[in-house]
């Protein structure tokens, strides 16, 4: 719920009155409520503190009432302090407003937060406005996000608006913050969270939290909004080369699958399959190997683990050997080195718009069943990759002697 603010306006009224803390500066808003950085006034200790006006102004919802009954549900839940999750010191109330009290943020330059006008909590949101992370803390992160969302599900609890503005650093560790949608996992739930990042089927259990934390890995994987999942953009070729980022790919697209029985089927399954990393592939025939990749179905296709250009084959997709296939799939192409183009039945694959396909890509549209596959390199020349099922096999890799 919360992001950063920015604005430099100046406050239309003081800040709300709370017990022994003193409100310094807002440091993050949202739609039901806002963050301030507070100063214990026995202490002189730094707090974030949430606020969120008891009287919703005309509202419909009553946000304060919501997070009143689910902070009441994790301490009914008994669900214990866990690393990966924000710890929530105190909850109270004035006659104006409910707050809550926790440890501030890191600041977004990787300092503690600060007392100082410059501090800007750090969040995940922040920290991709960079870009996409390096490979190590992009597993580190997402290891993080997927452990504490486990501990909850463990709990049976679904938290329901898991996204990076509410992935808070804290001593540099990844911690899953705002707790004001959290709810018993039940068959139907009441569609509330941020949009972007709810599964299209609109079920919000368990496999819900999976869809959004697998965005979120996405995200930090490629650097690019959820919304151009599942896209690689200008990371394509160092995810097809890096195994630690193929590996996070691959567990983003199980996860922010569109087929809700295709996704892990809670959170402690997704952190297995983090901590799951694959053994380096065999060569075999010739370099040539062939794997089941993991996909995922999304925007009206199956979409393979690599992708450098996205684009449909521009003419008629093969048939499979022995008929014509009544399934048309999405297959990964991937050579080392790379820039090496496809033959699909002896055919070269094209993009729309006429030009050659050169590897590592992804072609849809072709026809499910066995294939003969080629790749020819403008200066290794031809190697043949045998005959494939595209049923079976949806990623297909070669290696030149």
């Amino acid at each position: 719920m919360n992001v950063p603010d920015t604005t430099t306006a100046v406050p239309a009224a003081p800040p709300p009155a709370v017990p022994d803390v003193d409100l310094v500066r807002r440091i993050g808003r949202g739609g039901f409520g806002e963050v301030w950085l507070g100063v214990n006034r026995a202490t002189g200790g730094l707090k974030a503190v949430k606020i969120i006006p008891l009287d919703p102004g005309g509202q419909r919802t009553d946000p304060a009432g919501r997070e009143i009954v689910s902070l009441a549900q994790m301490e009914s839940q008994r669900i214990a302090r866990h690393p990966n999750l924000l710890d929530i010191q105190h909850v109270g109330r004035t006659d104006e407003v409910l707050f809550s009290l926790m440890d501030p943020a890191d600041d977004v330059s990787g300092r503690p937060a600060a007392n100082d006008p410059a501090y800007r909590p750090a969040t995940l949101a922040l920290k991709l406005e960079q870009g996409p992370l390096p490979a190590e803390e992009c597993l580190r992160c997402a290891r993080e996000l997927a452990a504490g969302l486990a501990h909850l599900h463990a709990a049976g609890m679904v938290h329901r608006d898991v996204k990076p503005s509410n992935c808070l650093f804290v001593g540099r560790t990844l911690k899953l913050a705002d707790f004001g949608l959290l709810v018993p996992a039940a068959a139907h739930l009441s569609r509330l969270g941020t949009v972007r990042y709810m599964p299209p089927d609109g079920r919000m259990d368990l496999r819900a939290d999976v869809y959004a934390a697998g965005l979120v890995i996405y995200e930090m994987l490629t650097g690019l909004p959820a919304e151009a999942f599942p896209r690689l953009g200008e990371r394509a070729r160092e995810i097809a080369a890096n195994p630690v980022l193929a590996h996070l790919n691959r567990v983003a697209l199980r996860a922010a699958s569109r087929d809700h029985n295709a996704r892990h089927a809670h959170a402690g399954e997704l952190l297995a399959a983090l901590d799951a990393m694959p053994a380096a592939r065999p060569r075999r025939r010739r370099g040539v190997w062939a794997a089941a990749a993991l996909v995922a179905t999304a925007a009206g296709g199956v979409l393979a683990v690599f992708q450098s250009r996205e684009a449909g084959v521009s003419r008629t997709p093969p048939a499979a050997a022995g008929g014509v296939a009544s399934e048309t799939v999405a297959v990964s192409f991937i050579t080392e080195p790379f820039e090496a183009g496809v033959l699909v039945d002896g055919v070269p694959l094209v993009a729309a718009d006429g030009r050659p396909l050169a590897t590592p890509c992804t072609a849809t549209g072709l026809a499910a069943g066995r294939h003969r596959v080629a790749f020819r390199h403008p200066e290794l020349g031809n190697l043949d990759a045998g005959t494939i099922d595209f049923t079976a096999i949806r990623e297909v890799a070669a290696r030149w002697p």
